[in-house]
């Protein structure tokens, strides 16, 4: 994952919703269509497409979607 785009695109993909690069920084309530279960699946897609663990505990605390995407691509 190179980029936050690629982590919008893999939103797109893997669970369907109808975002946009805008949504990155927005709050998850301002994310159209956005639930909880939707983080826990974000969670299972970003581990397998970068081949890391990611810290639950991070994920859950993290306001937007940019702060997933730099939790994800931090260096290991």
């Amino acid at each position: 994952m190179n980029s936050v785009d690629d982590l919008i695109t893999l939103i797109q993909d893997e669970l369907g919703l109808p975002i946009d690069t805008g949504d990155a920084e927005s709050s998850f309530d301002d994310v159209p269509g956005w639930d909880s279960v939707h983080l826990l699946w974000l969670l299972t897609a970003l581990e397998r497409e970068t081949g890391r663990s990611v810290p639950l505990a991070a994920l859950l605390e993290a306001p937007s979607l940019r702060a997933v995407y730099d939790l994800a691509s931090a260096p290991a």
